[in-house]
């Protein structure tokens, strides 16, 4: 295109009418004040909200260069008093980024984004690696396996035999230089975020291959398939944030397997052969499609089933005002036993979040404790009844809730979670004005244990967590921050007695002293491939890990 023909900017306008220039120096300085605060500020010890929150800060970059840059441009082309020829340059300037990487944009297409928001590209060409993958391979039909008999080593549910995140062993090596750890298998597998499950020499877990969705289970000693059940569905979050695939953990429970997908579909299956048993579909239950579902939990169902009794126990979820936190179907038949509600302080039903049930006794009273969308109650197991219940702020939609509300031996319960809340320290007594119980805060904290989607482990009176990415412990009884180093981004860990065992987000495993002295990282090796935010399983000494892409099994020394 000649200079002729080309477009040209319009003549300069008088400043001081239109454009002054004192409003142009203001937005690009305080633009560039956020830009430098969004780099410095995380650096510090307890950086103010909400630069305590790495994928803020990249998002504030991102959005507050371009707002400089704009406004700059559009200041210079269009109303600054520079001769044309300059102002021309500057116009001109502008396409020269779209020309660039205009054929990358053409040939790329964000596949993921990590925990922070930094984005991941591939060429538009490459398979979606899910899709590519085949069918479950399931062994001959006469073949059963014994899910039934139970050991010492089983690991059947999410988080563990008591769904803490802390096993009391077995008794693992400290050091990793002379004895580390040796890899059994490592084999592709279904996308998700689902973490196996373990009992007398198989595991279980879910993933989605196609428009399928898996419940896959694999003998730990070879990784060798024995069999899947599968069903048509696909959860794919929208703006790719939160990936493709279920995200929740089966629970093995006397031979049964029993299992709730990301689109709501809760299965029972018998282990022995992965044969359907009864399946109960929520959003049908509750009157919902997948799309309205996930307008309201967008990042699908995550809960782990939980086995109470006779009684299987999943957030119900439903329409706005009206959601269940909580159902209870009869484990053996799939027969409806209970719902249950948290009103929120409008007087509304509060929405499910993408938290687990847990079983606990608390104040010398069993219950079911569940964080919910803007709340974290206490259910009884016979009949759901609410017995207590407090804010707890959230948005599944945005400042998701996803760790698990952890019971502490006597009256107390500990939240914790990221976008800037925290952890809080709930002392539970009886005599509520409308429930059973009332709800006391022992401590409140904004400073630590900010578990974006990762749970914490309570050993000898001081919690260990991945906050923002970042170990750290805090000593219980006051809140207060022993330490934190070690930068692990969002992965997920698993106490075991006196070590913590931490698979980071780009697949590295760590080991580390449970101790509330200092960060001592006693060794780590590089154990997966991809992006990993899925939850760990030790079963015996035999590691079983998995992220979207790949499953391996390692023997801990």
């Amino acid at each position: 295109m000649s200079a002729a023909a080309a477009p040209k900017p319009p003549s300069p306008l008088p400043v001081s009418k239109l454009f002054p220039g004192w409003i142009v120096r203001t937005i690009v300085a305080l633009a560039l004040v956020v830009v430098i605060l969004s780099r410095v500020l995380p650096q510090l010890e307890y950086p103010p909200w909400p630069f305590g929150d790495p994928a803020v800060c990249n998002l504030l970059t991102l959005i507050f260069s371009f707002i400089a840059l704009l406004t700059a441009w559009i200041w210079m082309t269009f109303v600054s008093g520079y001769p044309l020829p300059v102002r021309r340059v500057v116009f001109y300037s502008a396409f020269v980024p779209v020309i660039v990487f205009a054929p990358y944009f053409g040939v790329l297409r964000l596949e993921e984004v990590d925990g922070n928001m930094r984005p991941r590209f591939v060429p538009r060409w490459s398979a979606i690696r899910d899709r590519a993958m085949k069918s479950v391979e399931s062994q001959p039909a006469e073949t059963r396996i014994d899910l039934r008999t139970t050991t010492d080593d089983d690991f059947p549910q999410f988080l563990g035999p008591e769904r803490s995140d802390w096993i009391p062993g077995p008794q693992l090596s400290r050091d990793w230089e002379k004895s580390p750890p040796r890899l059994i298998w490592k084999q592709p597998i279904g996308a998700g975020w689902s973490a196996f499950a373990a009992v007398n020499g198989y595991a279980v877990t879910l993933e989605q291959r196609g428009d399928d969705e898996w419940v896959a289970c694999y003998e730990i000693a070879t990784g060798k398939s024995v069999w899947g059940n599968a069903i048509h569905a696909r959860h794919q979050d929208r703006l790719t944030m939160g990936g493709v695939g279920p995200r929740s953990t089966p629970t093995i429970h006397q031979g049964r397997v029993y299992a709730l997908g990301a689109t709501g579909v809760l299965r029972c299956l018998d282990g022995a052969d992965g044969k359907l048993i009864w399946q109960d579909d929520l959003h049908a239950r509750y009157g919902l499609t997948q799309i309205a579902d996930e307008l309201m939990v967008q990042w699908g169902r995550a809960a782990s089933p939980l086995l109470v009794d006779d009684l299987v126990v999943v957030p119900g979820g439903g329409p706005a005002g009206q959601a269940k936190n909580l159902v209870a179907f009869n484990a053996e038949t799939g027969q409806l036993v209970w719902e249950a509600e948290c009103p929120k302080k409008d007087g509304t039903a509060d929405q499910i979040s993408y938290s687990s049930p847990a079983l606990a006794t608390v104040a010398g009273q069993r219950q079911i404790i569940i964080v919910n969308e803007s709340t974290a109650s206490g259910h009884d197991p016979a009949s759901g009844r609410r017995l207590w219940s407090y804010p707890w702020p959230g948005s599944s939609n945005s400042t998701a809730s996803s760790s698990q509300a952890v019971p502490i031996a006597g009256d107390r319960v500990l939240l914790s979670k990221g976008y800037s809340v925290g952890g809080e320290l709930l002392e539970i007594k009886p005599g509520g004005q409308d429930a059973d119980f009332a709800v006391e805060s022992v401590w409140k904290s904004s400073r630590v244990l900010q578990t974006k989607f990762t749970n914490v482990f309570v050993f000898q009176d001081h919690i260990y967590g991945l906050s923002e990415g970042i170990l750290e412990c805090v000593e219980l009884a006051s809140g207060r921050r022993n330490w934190k180093g070690g930068h692990y981004n969002h992965g997920q860990i698993l106490g075991v007695n006196d070590l913590v065992l931490v698979l980071a987000e780009d697949g590295r495993l760590a080991l580390v002293e449970a101790s509330p002295q200092k960060l001592v990282e006693l060794g780590s090796i590089p154990a997966l491939a991809g992006k990993t935010w899925n939850n760990l399983c030790l079963y015996g000494h035999l590691l079983l890990i998995r992220n979207g892409e790949e499953a391996a099994c390692y023997e801990l020394p």
